[in-house]
């Protein structure tokens, strides 16, 4: 009986162990999120702001405005 008790009782305290080490773990990967998300919306805004990305957009655009109805 008192194995049992010990037994519940070392698995209650590890499952509450194990539960404190991850709670870093959201906050951590929130920000390297963070940090891919905003790595990846330079990289975009690059690209859109280049010549001829900008030249094509323009044209698209231009072209939709023009259309006959």
């Amino acid at each position: 009986m008192v194995k049992r008790w010990w037994a519940r009782r070392r698995d209650a305290v590890g499952a509450s162990l194990r539960a404190r080490a991850e709670a870093g773990m959201s906050t951590a990967e929130y920000a390297m999120g963070t940090v891919a998300a905003c790595a990846f919306a330079a990289v975009l805004y690059k690209v859109v702001t280049s010549g001829a990305v900008s030249a094509a957009l323009s044209s698209v655009i231009e072209r939709a405005l023009d259309a006959p109805f």
